[in-house]
């Protein structure tokens, strides 16, 4: 059995147990796995000067592949998301998020099947920004006007929302690439080009330009945005393999995290063409950190993601299987999903709850 060392970012908030629970499990399955632990969060800022020290990326790009926990973002600090400063160091383009029906789970629906593909580098979430008063929000407003190109109130603070046709050819092709894959048969595009013709304009004319090399292998549409979140809740049988540009697919994921039963069981990655970083799509929610109370389940399904992309297959099934049993049985579950079912039955706490799925994936290897 091949050794694998992966880099662990354990996060802070409920990302100390939720990590923890996840190791175990990976270990459970069998896997050959080295953990090279490293910091991020609030918790660096004193020691480094940074949520982010820079040793902490270079533990990324030694072994190509991580993991990491929920962190909490300093608000109102002047220090940017670890996830996006990790998106932007180490070119993390594609954000890949499955939804999948898991029965137990509370879900609004029981066969939900789909995947979001995001693209992760530009948009609103460029960090491309001038505060109000400033003298570039002037200068902008006052360029703005001397084009024609509209008027902007004078106390506006101004985001620069780019679309390049580059960064659009390249979440673009990820997915119709996945698709093909995974046997996968629709592509669509979401998207607001009729009211941002330049921007999204953009990305669906180059969705449609890839789009024409895979005609009689994948079916490509495209949903204007609005029309789209309203065909998800209604018919998300409808859709297969999702593209958006980066705010949208923000939302839509949690979206569609909410049809399956809540972000505690959606799992995610961020994808390079060298690196890939795995992690929970929920937050850290300090609230509860440390009471013994988290789901591990969404760290747990981004760790079999993790194993697919290593090549580690049958552990990745183990767990994918290991937690529909658990959650198909009923008796030990945490308390969100108690509260999405609305049961009346005792929750479990995030130990117990990894001690199960242990003990059913060691069940499922004798």
């Amino acid at each position: 059995m091949a050794k694998h060392t992966i880099t662990l970012i354990p996060g802070d908030g409920i990302g100390l147990e939720t990590s923890a629970a996840m190791q175990q499990v990976v270990a459970a399955t069998g896997v050959d796995i080295e953990w090279e632990t490293a910091e991020a969060g609030a918790a660096c800022i004193e020691k480094y000067g940074t949520p982010l020290p820079e040793q902490t990326v270079e533990a990324v790009r030694r072994n190509k592949v991580a993991i990491k926990g929920p962190i909490t973002t300093p608000v109102g600090s002047g220090f940017r998301s670890v996830n996006v400063a990790l998106r932007k160091t180490l070119e993390l383009y594609v954000c890949l998020r499955p939804v999948l029906s898991i029965p137990g789970a509370g879900g609004r629906y029981e066969d939900v099947d789909l995947v979001i593909v995001r693209e992760n580098s530009e948009d609103l979430y460029a960090g491309i920004e001038f505060e109000k008063d400033s003298e570039g929000a002037q200068r902008l407003i006052q360029f703005c006007e001397d084009e024609g190109a509209g008027t902007i109130r004078p106390d506006s603070g101004i985001s620069i929302k780019p679309i390049s046709e580059t960064a659009s050819e390249n979440i673009v092709r990820y997915a119709f690439d996945y698709a093909v894959k995974h046997g996968r048969k629709k592509v669509t595009a979401a998207h607001k080009a009729n009211i941002m013709k330049h921007s999204d304009g953009l990305f669906l004319q180059t969705a449609r330009k890839v789009a024409k090399e895979y005609e009689g292998q994948v079916e490509f549409n495209d949903n204007i945005i609005d029309a789209f979140c309203m065909n998800l809740v209604m018919n998300p049988d409808w859709f297969d393999v999702i593209v958006f540009p980066n705010l949208y697919g923000d939302i839509a994921s949690d979206l569609c995290a909410g049809l399956c039963g809540g972000l505690g069981i959606a799992p995610g990655a961020n994808i390079g063409k060298e690196y890939a970083v795995f992690e929970a799509v929920h937050g850290s929610a300090p609230d509860i950190a440390g009471k013994n109370l988290a789901n591990p389940t969404a760290q747990i399904l981004s760790a079999a993601m993790m194993l697919d992309h290593i090549g580690e297959l049958e552990a990745a099934a183990l767990i994918r299987q290991g937690v529909r049993n658990v959650y198909a049985d009923g008796t030990n579950l945490t308390a969100d999903i108690r509260r999405a079912t609305n049961s009346d039955a005792p929750a479990v706490s995030c130990t117990d709850f990894t001690q199960a799925l242990v003990d059913e994936i060691e069940r499922l290897r004798a």
